[in-house]
This record gives structure tokens, C-alpha cells and sequence, in this order.
């Protein structure tokens, strides 16, 4: 089997015997080992090794070991996996789990083998991966830039073949800016629709776990085993049967979203082609104007309240030391207050509303998926059309305000061009990650979307 094959093809061979789980992990296990790209924390060697053959044994005993079967994963390294260590990217925090994260257990039913743990922004507050304990987490199109984050990790590993699949959470973009960055495909799921039991939180109102992939068919795939209700989460949205809608085919541009955005002129310039290629293939593309959907508002009251919540009782104790850009984060969410945060819900309900009135006249959104391609690692600031940002507001301009409406998304890299990748955002109604499957699965035969493999292949 070819390392750099689909989730999907892996499966396919393993089952039909052209190939064993075994040499498939094997061959990704060698990729890594090789790799400078410093994508994972931590490598499970020998347990990945026992758990391929433990699975080429059942396929030689004649049973079906799941639709990953020998499929290496990378899992982000705040995701519990039971008897490894949980870091969060952190110089503190070690907890070893006896019990595997909902996802990891549904993962691993599957067929599909964990081969490491990637690496990520500090407990995922950020969206660098340029982490202050581990190192930066280098971009295989540019090693002297950053992946995104925060699960940098998981979508460097994915563009570089080192694992077909891995696992990420997006709390305020923290899939779907890496993916863009890295030119994979990334799926933010509806909030709730994929258990955050075992998963260290951020903001746990708007913490996602979602896929990131180098196919479409294979974000399905991925989405399919892993979406579902736990009953063990509080935020888990009950099973019930989406409803069913064609492809998409009326596609909103917002246009004060888009109007105050800090876009580099490649980008505006890929996205205004994107835009072209979207009604050559017969998508009804229509302005929509919404000025609710505009960020800033109240976002980063609400994540950092939470957060806030989460590492107070650490913040000031000597012995757990933060990296400075994080510390710096939590340092401002001590300071918001119960008004702070009663604001803050309101503006996220306004928000909501302002969602529904839209997806009541398009069938989805569309938007780049961040406002630049390259932040250099080590610089805060990212220069646009020659004016200094902060490099999360360019890079998660279009990402963070999804979150807070609790919808599914997803970015998809574009055909054509050379250079860095450009990727495009699709944001859909509240439970139709299947609408926006189908969508990027119709782009990629008809290649609008696809991923190319980056030069710094390890």
C-alpha cells in the first residue's frame, strides 16, 4: 500500500487482503520517525504495531474489523487514550487515563489504529501550534511557517502522509484553520453531535472534535464513526435522523462578514475565482447580507470565560508554569465579569437568530477560510495589504464566528495554482454535516476542491 493513499483504499486493500494492517502502520511509523515536521508528541509504537496485527488476525479468522480497518490516525494530544499520557501541549499537565476518550473507543471499534498522539497550541488556546514546551509544530509547504492551530499537529501530519486521518477540535477554529493552512480537508461539526467525553475542554460550549482528512469521501467516513449521542456528555445532542436535503446548490456570500475582513489579495483573488468556478458548475451564488454576522462581538468573552473557569485554580500556583501567549490569554479572562458574560449571551443569541433567518434563504454560506496563507513562526503579526494584524484575528476571522452560531463547516482546499493552498469555507444549518459532505464530494469529482501534496513531504 502507497503511503499518502485514502483512509478508504487503505480500508479496501486491508479487508482484501492486497496489503495487511500491519504494513500499512508500519510504512507511516517509518514516515514519522523520519519526519522533522515535529507533528506529534508522542509515537505509540509498539501498541500501534500489536494493534494492527491483533487486527490482521481477525481478518484472517474471517471477521469484518470495521470500516478503518489499518487505518493510522493521529490523535490530538488532549484527546484521552487510555494507558497514554494526556499533555494538552502543556509543561505541566500529565494525566494518564484509564478510560479512552467516546471518540477514541468509537475510533478504535472501527478498525482504525492510533499511531501517536500530535501536537497542538498549549491547552489549544491559540492558533500557532508554535508551542512553548514542545516546539513549533513546522508547515509542510513552508517549514518556516506555522500549520494554524490549534491542532496544527493533526493537519501537518495528514498533508505529509504520516497518518491518513487525524483527529483535531475546533473551538474557534482550531480544525478547519489548520486544514486550510496545510491544504487538507477539515469538518466542524454541529455542536454536540460528536461527544466531547474524554477530551480536555477549552470552552466546552463550543468545543468540537472533528476529522481532518486529504478527501472528502474520507471526512465522511471518519464523520460517519464518529458523530453519535454519549449519554456521559452533558453538551451531546440526541440521535436523530437529520433531515434530508439534496446538494447544495443556493450558496450565500456574506457581505458584511466579508467587508471588514483582513484579506491578503491572493486570497481575495482565489476566493473571487472560487466564486466563478462555484456558478460554472451551476450553484446559484447570491450576496447575502446579514450585518449580525460580523465578527467580533462577544467571542473571545465567551471562550475566555470559560477557559477562565477551567485553569483558575492552576493560575498563580508556582508549580504549574504556562507558556507566555497563553498565559497572557488567561490572564485577561480572570478580568470579564458576570456582565462581561451576560452581554456576551446575548449577542450569541442575537447571533443564532440572525443564522436561522439565513440558512431560511440559502441552502449554505460561503467564505475563505482565512484571511492569509502564511504566518511565519515566531512573528505575532501578519501583514496585510501592508498593515499590521494580530495573527489570530487574519487567521481566524471566518472560523471563530461559526462556533459561536454552533453550526457545521467545512474547508476544502482549491484546485489549480501553485504555491501555497488556498481553501474555501462552507457553512451549513445546525445538523447538516451530510448536506456539506455531499457539497465537497461534488466539488472534488468535479474538481473544484482537492488536495495536492506539499514539497516538505517529512
Amino acid at each position: 500500500m502507497v503511503v499518502g493513499a485514502s483512509a478508504a483504499d487503505i480500508t479496501v486493500a486491508v479487508k482484501g487482503g492486497r496489503t495487511t494492517a500491519g504494513e500499512v502502520v508500519r510504512d507511516h511509523l517509518d514516515r514519522v520517525a523520519a519526519s522533522s515536521l515535529n507533528a506529534f508528541t508522542h509515537v505509540s509504537l509498539d501498541r500501534s504495531l500489536a494493534r494492527a496485527a491483533a487486527i490482521d488476525a481477525r481478518i484472517r479468522d474471517g471477521e469484518d474489523p470495521g470500516p478503518l480497518a489499518g487505518v493510522p490516525i493521529g490523535l490530538k494530544d488532549l484527546i484521552d487514550q487510555a494507558g497514554e499520557v494526556t499533555t494538552c501541549g502543556s509543561g505541566f499537565y500529565r494525566h494518564r487515563p484509564t478510560k479512552s476518550a467516546t471518540v477514541v473507543d468509537r475510533l478504535e471499534r472501527a478498525g482504525a489504529v492510533i499511531v501517536g498522539r500530535t501536537g497542538l497550541h498549549e491547552f489549544a488556546y491559540g492558533f500557532s501550534s508554535e508551542n512553548h514546551w514542545f516546539g513549533p509544530v513546522l508547515n509542510p509547504w513552508d517549514p518556516a511557517t506555522s500549520p494554524g492551530g490549534s491542532s496544527g499537529g493533526s493537519a501537518a501530519a495528514v498533508a505529509a502522509s504520516l497518518a491518513a486521518v487525524a483527529v483535531g477540535t475546533d473551538t474557534g477554529g482550531s480544525v478547519r484553520v489548520p486544514a486550510a493552512l496545510t491544504g487538507t480537508f477539515g469538518l466542524k461539526v454541529t455542536h454536540g453531535r460528536v461527544p466531547l467525553t474524554g477530551v480536555f475542554p477549552l470552552a466546552a460550549s463550543v468545543d468540537t472534535v472533528g476529522p481532518i482528512c486529504r478527501t472528502s469521501a474520507d471526512l465522511a467516513l471518519a464523520f460517519d464513526v464518529m458523530k453519535g449521542h454519549d449519554p456521559s456528555d452533558p453538551w451531546s445532542l440526541p440521535d436523530r435522523q437529520p433531515p434530508s436535503a439534496p446538494t447544495p446548490r443556493t450558496i450565500g456570500v456574506p457581505t458584511e462578514w466579508l467587508a471588514g475582513a483582513p484579506l491578503d489579495p491572493t486570497v481575495a483573488a482565489a476566493f473571487s475565482q472560487t466564486l466563478d468556478r462555484l456558478a460554472d458548475w451551476g450553484a446559484d451564488v447570491v450576496e447575502v447580507n446579514a450585518p449580525t454576522l460580523e465578527p467580533w462581538g462577544h467571542l473571545n468573552v465567551l471562550m475566555g470565560a470559560q477557559a477562565a473557569r477551567v485553569h483558575r485554580e492552576w493560575l498563580g500556583d508556582p508549580s504549574k508554569v504556562y507558556g507566555p501567549e497563553v498565559a497572557e490569554r488567561l490572564d485577561l479572562a480572570l478580568d470579564l465579569t458576570g456582565d462581561d458574560l451576560v452581554d456576551a449571551l446575548e449577542w450569541q443569541s442575537a447571533l443564532k437568530v440572525a443564522a436561522e433567518t439565513v440558512f431560511s434563504e440559502v441552502d449554505v454560506l460561503v467564505t475563505p477560510a482565512v484571511g492569509a496563507t502564511r504566518k511565519v513562526i515566531g512573528d505575532p503579526l501578519i501583514t496585510v495589504r501592508g498593515v499590521d494584524h494580530p495573527y489570530r484575528t487574519v487567521l481566524a476571522y471566518f472560523a471563530s464566528l461559526v462556533n459561536h452560531m454552533g453550526t457545521p463547516a467545512v474547508v476544502a482546499p482549491l484546485t489549480g495554482g501553485s504555491g501555497l493552498p488556498h481553501s474555501v469555507q462552507f457553512i451549513g444549518p445546525w445538523g447538516h454535516e451530510r448536506q456539506l459532505l455531499d457539497l465537497l464530494a461534488t466539488l472534488e469529482a468535479s474538481e473544484v476542491v482537492g488536495f495536492r501534496a506539499p514539497p516538505t513531504s517529512i
